[in-house]
C-alpha cells in the first residue's frame, strides 16, 4: 500500500470512531439485551470488522461498562451545568429545581433509545461497577433533593430522596416505550408530572424496620410445578433469564435438575409461564376497574390493584417487565400485545378523569405511573408492605394528575 493511500484511509476514518461504536452497542443492548447481542452485531451496525472494534474494547462486558457509566455521566454532566443556588427561597429553589429536570429530560429524551438498559441490563454488571452507577445516582437525586428540600420542608432526608427519585423517574419511563411526541411538548409535559411529585408527594414515607431484611423463606408449599415456576421468577428477576440456571431452581425447591423436566421443558416455558401468570393478574384487575360505573372508583381500584402486585409480587412484575424479549418471536409479539392492551385500560380510564389531556399525553404519563411504582417498589423493598403501598399508590397518583 502506498504511503498516499495509506494517510488517506487515515484521514477518512472518523475521529468519533469510538463514540459511533459506544452509541450503536447502546441501542443494540437496549433493544436486544446485553446476552443477545455479539461484538459481531456491533461491528455490523457500524460498518466496520470485528478486529476493528477490537482495537477499541477488549470485549463485550467492556464495551457494555463504558456504555452504562458513560450514559450517568451524560446525565450528570448536564446538571452539574446548572448553577447552584446560594441563598435558596422557594421561588428560586423551584426554578432551580425545574432546571435540574430539564437539563435531565433533555439529555434522557435525546437518548431514549438507549437509556433503558439501566433498568434490567445493569444485573450483568459486576459488584463493583454496580456500586459505582449507584454512587452516581445517588449523586443526581442529592442534586435534585436539595432544592426539593426547600419546597418540601416537612420532609425528611430519606424521604426527599425517595421524591427526587419518583421525579426523576418520571423522566426515564420515556426509554421505556416509544409513543412520539414533539421534544419541546414532551419535555413540558414530564416536567409538570415530575414537579408534581416533588412538591405534592405525600410524606413521611415509610422506613424499613431495623431487622432489615429478616430470614429467606423456604420454598412455600404446593403443587411442585408452581414451587419451580416460583423459584425460576426469584432467580430471573435476580440474575437475569440468561444468567440463572436449570441447576438453581431445582435446588431451591430440593430437587434435581432432571426432576424440572418433568414439569417444565426448560427455562424458556417457566419464563413464559409466568409472563403469562403476569399478563392473567393483570387483565383480571382491568376487567374488575372497567366494570365499574364510577371512572374515580375504577380507577382508583386499577391503581390499587397494580402497586399490590409489584409490591407483593415484585419478581414476577420485574421478570414480566424485563426478561419478554428473551423469549421467542411469537410469545414475544403475543405479551407485547397484552401489555400495551394492558396500557390502553389505563388511558381509558384516566381519560374519563383528565378530560384536559389526549390519549397520547395520558398514554405517557401511564407509562411514567408503572415507571414510579417499579422503581418505588424496589426503593421500599424492605419496608413493611401495607406502609408501602399506601405511599406508592399515592405518588402514583400525584404523577398521573388526579
Amino acid at each position: 500500500m502506498s504511503e498516499a493511500r495509506a494517510a488517506d484511509q487515515v484521514r477518512r476514518r472518523p475521529r468519533d470512531r469510538r463514540q459511533t461504536i459506544e452509541a450503536a452497542a447502546a441501542v443494540a443492548f437496549a433493544e436486544r439485551g446485553y446476552h443477545r447481542v455479539a461484538m459481531q452485531d456491533v461491528a455490523d451496525a457500524v460498518g466496520i470488522t470485528a478486529a476493528a472494534l477490537y482495537r477499541h474494547f477488549d470485549n463485550k462486558y467492556e464495551l457494555f461498562r463504558e456504555i452504562a457509566m458513560d450514559l450517568v455521566a451524560r446525565l450528570t454532566d448536564a446538571t452539574a451545568a446548572v448553577g447552584e443556588v446560594s441563598d435558596r427561597t422557594p421561588a428560586t429553589a423551584r426554578t432551580e429545581a425545574a432546571a435540574v429536570l430539564d437539563a435531565v429530560s433533555g439529555e434522557t429524551v435525546a437518548m431514549r433509545s438507549s437509556g433503558n438498559i439501566y433498568r434490567w441490563e445493569s444485573r450483568y454488571l459486576r459488584p463493583e461497577d454496580r456500586r459505582a452507577l449507584a454512587a452516581e445516582f445517588t449523586a443526581l437525586r442529592r442534586r435534585l433533593a436539595e432544592p426539593a428540600a426547600m419546597l418540601r420542608p416537612d420532609l425528611d432526608p430519606p424521604t426527599l430522596d425517595l421524591v427526587a427519585l419518583a421525579a426523576l423517574s418520571v423522566i426515564a419511563s420515556v426509554t421505556a416505550h416509544r409513543t412520539p411526541m414533539a421534544v419541546a411538548s414532551l419535555q413540558a409535559l414530564l416536567r409538570e408530572a415530575a414537579m408534581r411529585v416533588l412538591t405534592e408527594a405525600p410524606g413521611p414515607a415509610p422506613t424499613a424496620p431495623a431487622e432489615g431484611h429478616g430470614p429467606v423463606e423456604a420454598a412455600p408449599p404446593g403443587r411442585r410445578r408452581d414451587q419451580l415456576a416460583q423459584a425460576g421468577i426469584a432467580a430471573f428477576a435476580r440474575r437475569g433469564y440468561h444468567e440463572a440456571s436449570i441447576e438453581e431452581i431445582a435446588a431451591a425447591v430440593g430437587i434435581t435438575p432432571s426432576g424440572v423436566y418433568r414439569h417444565f421443558s426448560g427455562k424458556s416455558e417457566i419464563l413464559r409461564t409466568a409472563c403469562e401468570r403476569a399478563a392473567a393478574a393483570l387483565d383480571a384487575a382491568a376487567d374488575d376497574a372497567l366494570g365499574r360505573p364510577d371512572p374515580r372508583e375504577a380507577l382508583h381500584s386499577l391503581e390499587a390493584a397494580y402497586v399490590r402486585f409489584a409490591v407483593e409480587d415484585r419478581d414476577l412484575m420485574d421478570v414480566y417487565t424485563a426478561d419478554v424479549g428473551a423469549l421467542d418471536a411469537e410469545d414475544q409479539r403475543r405479551l407485547r400485545r397484552l401489555q400495551r392492551a394492558h396500557v390502553d385500560d389505563w388511558v381509558e380510564l384516566l381519560g374519563r378523569l383528565r378530560p384536559d389531556l389526549d390519549p397520547r399525553d395520558l398514554r405517557f404519563l401511564v407509562h411514567a405511573g408503572f415507571n414510579v411504582v417499579a422503581d418505588l417498589s424496589v426503593a421500599l423493598r424492605r419496608s413493611p408492605a401495607p406502609e408501602a403501598k399506601r405511599w406508592i399508590g399515592a405518588v402514583l397518583e400525584t404523577v398521573l394528575g388526579v
